[in-house]
């Protein structure tokens, strides 16, 4: 059905294009992003613009009137988000890869269309619900219940942390099956929830106030709707492999964000240095402050290399429920080094990068979390190591760099870190080690990304500069990983510890 307005065949560089020119207007001219950061939620008038665009149509299949699912657009848009509001670019996120693109994929037909429509026409949002608040990331054993009852699903339970929380439309949410037996089953199904009918109206407990990510309300919701069977997608064998292809492709476009994120970050280090002077030298000719600015141009270059592998593997059309091992590096090494850029400019910036309206240290506190939700960084580099581990013992193969250049997410840069990882990794590690582990082959395999995507015509001292700061951080993960010692809380510190008693 044609969309009074809306083109979805326009090419996409006329779409971003246009878009980008909105985002203009409403963050610069009409309203100023700066007067706005501290309030919860974007205001209405300049939320209306920016979704009168219909960026989402991105994600949505043409056939259902969207531009087509394409990745590459999908990763275009979130970048020209990022870099203006990553909590907007967040809230594109969400509705993106946790509510559009699995719909798109396993949810019926005669379904896709009357919520997709409401998404081209309305403007309408959709989230998802997993997180309780007595499981967090142990998902497996949520509690919250789908009983069947002829056409439809009763659903009950507490979800919590819900980017959109009162904000979005539509939620997919998720549930355990409870048979006559009386016990919970191990599978989860996956449920969309349309919160205007009244049976499924969702309340709104608590909302919570967060710290960061202002426009994006979350909060505790209590669950007791009423689903028709029909809206309960279709999984390919499992609801556990349906969330694992899921939460893996949402993790492959974190560079999305990431990529214009970063390259706000390097524009304003970059300006800021080269129009700052101390003592008659521009900030920009000092090595401490070229050498902070590269680490920027590194993590620019890694996200831009992750984005093009995204674009090619991570489609509706792919299932990534396998793809555990590159989905995490993605994730884990991307929101670390958005964290670390904003870190660098806010420092760079001396005392203007401690004010609320400096772009830096808002950063700070708005890519934190990205650390922590959809599993955080500590657990998904453990899983890599454990993985990685057991791909190792499978081929009876010890030695980490001998490993590494047959695997094929490896095997292009391996020879570049064999004197760093020529060690064999104890198959039974403490924790803190395969932390260290998962970090040093994140690393490797974007290190493999960059060196693809250099093969490709991206310019060459982006190319070698970026390495070379990947295996300088190598180095010294290996040696956290080599130097481990065990290091415990001590109990009941208080006792002996009062200094002045010492005077």
């Amino acid at each position: 059905m044609p969309i009074p307005g809306f083109d979805s065949t326009q090419s996409f560089q006329t779409f971003i294009g246009a878009f980008k020119k909105t985002l203009n207007s409403v963050f610069h001219e009409r309203d100023h992003i700066e007067q706005f950061i501290q309030r919860r939620g974007f205001p209405a008038l300049v939320l209306r613009e920016i979704m009168s665009a219909n960026p989402l149509s991105v994600a949505i299949p043409a056939r259902f009137g969207g531009r087509g699912a394409n990745v590459k657009e999908c990763l275009g848009l979130l970048e020209a988000a990022s870099y203006e509001s990553l909590p907007l670019s967040l809230t594109f996120g969400i509705n993106l890869a946790l509510f559009i693109e699995p719909v798109a994929k396993y949810a019926r037909e005669e379904v896709k269309q009357e919520v997709f429509d409401r998404f081209l026409t309305r403007q309408h949002m959709g989230g998802l619900m997993i997180t309780e608040p007595d499981f967090g990331s142990d998902a497996l054993n949520m509690q919250t219940v789908s009983v069947k009852s002829e056409t439809n699903y009763h659903i009950s339970g507490v979800k919590h942390w819900q980017g959109l929380t009162g904000m979005a439309d539509y939620w997919l949410i998720t549930a355990r099956n409870k048979p006559d037996t009386g016990d919970l089953g191990r599978d989860l199904g996956f449920f969309i929830c349309d919160v205007t009918k009244p049976e499924q109206h969702i309340h709104v407990e608590e909302y919570y106030n967060n710290i960061g990510l202002y426009p994006i309300p979350y909060g505790k919701n209590i669950i007791d709707v009423t689903i028709p069977e029909q809206f309960k997608l279709k999984p390919e064998t499992t609801g556990l492999k349906l969330m694992m292809d899921l939460l893996h492709r949402s993790r492959f476009q974190f560079p999305g964000m990431g990529v214009g994120f970063i390259r706000r970050m390097l524009d304003e280090a970059t300006n800021h240095c080269k129009s700052r002077f101390v003592g008659g030298k521009s900030l920009w000719s000092l090595d401490q402050i070229q050498y902070a600015i590269s680490k920027i141009q590194s993590a620019f270059t890694i996200s831009s290399a992750m984005c093009l592998r995204s674009a090619a593997v991570s489609g509706i059309e792919h299932n990534v429920a396998g793809a555990a091992i590159e989905a995490n590096s993605f994730k884990a090494y991307i929101t670390d080094l958005m964290q670390e850029a904003a870190q660098i400019v806010t420092q760079l910036s001396g005392a203007n990068g401690y004010k609320a309206e400096s772009v830096a240290s808002r950063g700070i506190i708005d890519s934190r979390p990205f650390q922590i939700f959809e599993g955080s960084n500590e657990m998904l580099y453990t899983q890599i190591s454990e993985m990685i581990l057991k791909k190792m013992a499978k081929r009876k193969i010890n030695n980490l760099t001998e490993f590494l250049k047959g695997y094929e997410l490896t095997r292009l840069v391996a020879d570049r870190f064999k004197s760093l990882l020529n060690f064999s990794p104890d198959i039974r590690l403490s924790q803190r080690r395969l932390v260290d582990l998962g970090k040093i082959i994140s690393r490797v395999i974007s290190a493999n990304l960059v060196e693809e995507l250099g093969h490709k015509g991206y310019r060459s001292d982006m190319i070698n500069s970026c390495l070379e700061t990947i295996r300088h951080e190598v180095s010294t993960l290996v040696s956290s990983y080599q130097s481990h010692t065990l290091v415990a809380p001590a109990d009941n510190y208080e006792e002996s510890c009062d200094w002045m008693a010492f005077c």
